[in-house]
């Protein structure tokens, strides 16, 4: 016989008796004696017809990701870390260690293995000390242990999950719609008052969804093999409905649901691959779970991103969205879900509302969190309060209304810069009033108050507005800055109310009567009003102070009146007192007064009211250069109050506050003018 090689294919040739020309190809395995090929380190030969490849042994994995190799040059093996991979492959209640070309599952520290699980380091299960009368060969309750372990434990919490014990503990075969009745009122119980669960921090709240959605989901497909009958529904005092169907053989379409949600399946994608017993498909629709929901992030598809960003011009900063169905569980038999053909429908019924309705679903996050995420459901249509759905994978599902924050780099230009500006001249602005005893009346007491709580606001605006990784933080930020910004409209009422006063009794000496009323009205009105409000807001919706994305009002119900109500109020009021006191003075006959009038009430006109209504005409076409003027004139709003009650005042001098700082007013008025107005007893006017 003949050998022949070339690189990696061996060939060896044989003649066969009784034909010369015959001959075979036999394959030669280079793995073995006597080519011996290495592979190197952690590493095997895999010998194929006409060639050979290496691989990492079990346990390893090469850098590169790639499954094989060709020789010990490319070798890269190294050990593969499977319980950090993202896909734990431990049962939950164990923990999962690490070792050099494989992995363990041990039981945590006071648990014991339960009698009767499987052998094997992806297999063992374990009970918690409390637990340990396990009765060998029980199917059931292993598998309701893994809602005994909980991501974070609150005082809530732990009740629930020991009233999930108890329920383990005498559970029988024959009371398994009890069981699942009774598991379904703990949730309900859980979720209609969350108590401490709401002062978690987000990653915490959202990491202990996840785990109750997924423990609910195993533990509801483990008890619909014990119920009896081919269906089962169950709707909870609260509202939470069940839709189970049992089956041991089954083909075609099947549907289940009832008023919150219907869904629509191929009997083969609910069986999968499973061996014997019957087939579980089944649907459990929570309306409750609003309150550990807030504030999640979503996630969109890369496409519809894309798209977005490419309609608007701009990146995509965020997304607002809202709740408005139930949160739907889906669980099947078929564990194996993240790819299903057919696609699975979903008809989901929830609140007629305007705005981009979608369909997501909640995505749990390697560590333990989850989030919002659309990719790989579809929104088929939506109507009358009734929206379809269509996805390949299965999870819990809802419809959210989305809102989208696109993103301009030059608009945070603009605040950051405008805003740091606004926050000098307001303290400047404050100091003067606060600090030049000549200047001291109601009329600086008013822009003293305004600067203050203008301060205020914007240095709480720039440095934690972003700030929404603890919930009640985030509602404290946006109470306060609903607060401080509804006293900052206040005295600016005040402000308009005070000059239109002023105008009003300049032709009869009793400026003192109005003098004496200021003081008396401004502190209280000032604080009080917006305190007032504030507190009803609070009260009435409290878990809707704080978006996803900033801590501000949410628009959801209309809450977002509750400031721009009492904003709208305020700016009418001074439009039309500040228009008086404006055309009043044109008819003056003191030269001074027609100065000093006109000029402050076109000026308070301006930046009491007139800057904020281009937030009203962000529409398109011209929503982007709205937007632009809006920041700009708003963010350097500080810099136009130290302007006109400051520079160009003829009420403040400057120069005999702080002898050349600043430098004389332009409509500084003279010493004859001074006496003549103060002849008036009006030196509080100007």
């Amino acid at each position: 016989h003949l050998g022949k090689g070339n690189g990696s294919q061996r060939w060896e040739l044989s003649r066969l008796r009784g034909n010369p020309l015959r001959c075979c190809v036999r394959d030669v395995n280079e793995c073995g004696p006597p080519f011996g090929v290495s592979c190197g380190n952690f590493a095997d030969c895999q010998n194929v017809d006409g060639s050979y490849y290496c691989t990492c042994s079990p346990g390893y994995g090469l850098v590169s990701g790639a499954t094989t190799f060709r020789n010990e040059s490319e070798n890269t093996c190294q050990d593969v870390n499977e319980c950090a991979s993202g896909h734990n492959p431990c049962h939950s209640s164990t923990h999962c260690l690490n070792v050099v070309g494989g992995y363990n599952c041990r039981c945590r520290p006071g648990w014991k293995p339960v009698p009767g699980s499987p052998e094997g380091p992806d297999s063992t299960i374990c009970a918690g000390p409390e637990l340990g009368g396990c009765t060998p060969g029980d199917p059931y309750p292993e598998h309701l242990l893994t809602y005994s372990m909980a991501p974070t434990r609150t005082q809530h919490l732990s009740g629930f999950f020991e009233g999930v014990q108890d329920l383990r503990r005498h559970f029988k075969p024959a009371s398994a719609q009890d069981t699942v009745q009774d598991l379904i009122q703990s949730v309900d119980k859980l979720l209609k008052a969350p108590g401490d669960l709401e002062t978690l921090a987000l990653p915490d709240r959202h990491h202990t969804v996840t785990h109750l959605l997924s423990g609910l989901e195993e533990v509801l497909r483990t008890l619909a093999k014990a119920v009896p009958g081919g269906s089962f529904t169950y709707q909870s005092p609260e509202g939470t409905e069940l839709s189970l169907v049992i089956q041991e053989q089954g083909h075609g379409n099947v549907t289940l649901g009832q008023s919150h949600a219907r869904m629509l399946l191929d009997w083969a994608v609910a069986a999968g691959a499973a061996g014997s017993g019957p087939t579980v498909a089944g649907i459990l629709s929570n309306p409750n779970m609003q309150k550990l929901l807030a504030n999640a992030s979503l996630e969109l598809d890369p496409e519809r991103q894309a798209e977005l960003e490419e309609t608007h011009e701009s990146p995509l900063y965020g997304v607002q969205w809202r709740l408005l169905s139930a949160v739907n569980s889906v669980f099947l038999s078929n564990t194996n879900t993240t790819k299903l053909d057919p696609k699975v429908t979903f008809a989901f019924s929830h609140p007629v509302s305007p705005g981009e309705l979608i369909c997501a679903f909640w995505k749990g996050a390697d560590d333990g969190g989850g989030h919002w995420a659309t990719t790989g459901c579809r929104t088929l249509g939506s109507w009358n309060g009734n929206t379809t759905c269509q996805c390949s994978h299965l999870s819990s599902f809802a419809v959210l209304m989305a809102h989208y924050d696109v993103q301009d780099p030059m608009l945070a230009v603009i605040t950051y810069v405008g805003l740091s500006l606004s926050l000098l001249c307001l303290l400047l602005a404050a100091l003067t009033f606060l600090l030049c005893r000549a200047i001291q009346n109601t009329s600086t007491s008013l822009h003293l108050q305004l600067s203050l709580c203008l301060f205020l606001a914007h240095l709480l605006f720039l440095t934690a507005m972003d700030r929404t990784e603890i919930t009640v933080l985030c509602a404290v930020i946006a109470g306060a800055l609903h607060y401080l910004y509804l006293a900052s409209f206040t005295w600016m009422l005040l402000e308009g109310l005070h000059l239109f006063l002023t105008a009003r009794n300049l032709t009869v000496v009793n400026y003192s009567s109005v003098s004496r009323f200021m003081k008396k009205l401004m502190f209280p009105v000032g604080y009080g009003v917006p305190a007032v409000i504030v507190a009803i807001s609070a009260a009435s919706r409290p878990r809707l102070h704080g978006t996803s994305t900033h801590c501000w009002l949410r628009s959801e119900s209309g809450f977002i009146w509750g400031f721009l109500g009492p904003v709208c109020a305020i700016f009418s009021v001074n439009e039309n007192a500040l228009g008086f006191v404006a055309l009043g003075a044109l008819g003056a006959s003191f030269l001074l007064l027609h100065k000093m009038l006109t000029f402050k009430a076109t000026a308070q006109l301006f930046i009491l009211g007139c800057t904020w209504c281009l937030g009203i005409l962000q529409v398109r076409p011209a929503a982007h250069v709205m937007a632009h003027l809006f920041t700009i004139i708003n963010s350097l709003q500080g810099v136009f109050i130290f302007l006109v009650y400051c520079l160009l005042s003829q009420q403040v001098p400057l120069s005999n506050c702080r002898p050349g700082l600043f430098p004389s007013s332009p409509l500084s008025v003279t010493d004859s003018e001074t006496f003549t107005l103060s002849s008036r007893a009006i030196p509080d006017a100007s």
